[in-house]
């Protein structure tokens, strides 16, 4: 009767671990599939938003070559206009620097 049941538990103890290995590796195959859907998803995500990114590079391609003649022009004239600035400023402060500099080189310190 002993050998019966050692027999039983042991053909018990099997079945278990076979259902537990069956679970274990339903819930691999479960997780795998998310993650192989997680995969596709972001994938997919990722072609979106390089797609939303690229159009707008192109569209701000096109706003800017567009034009460019007139950026050109523009960029030009505020040069100028820049240049001339820095002319009015330095002839209207040169006298003073030409004084500030005969000062200080011929005053002598002890």
């Amino acid at each position: 009767m002993d050998a019966n049941r050692r027999q039983s538990g042991i053909q018990q103890l099997l079945a278990a671990e076979q259902e537990a290995q069956q679970i274990v590796n339903a819930a691999r195959a479960a997780k795998s599939a998310r993650l192989r859907q997680a995969k596709e998803e972001a994938e997919r995500e990722i072609a979106e938003y390089r797609a939303q990114m690229e159009a707008e590079f192109q569209r701000k391609v096109a706003e800017s070559s567009g034009d460019s003649g007139a950026n050109v022009k523009r960029l030009e004239q505020e040069t100028a206009e820049k240049i001339e600035q820095l002319k009015q400023q330095a002839a209207s402060i040169s006298s003073d620097v030409i004084q500030m500099l005969l000062r200080h080189v011929t005053t002598v310190k002890n």
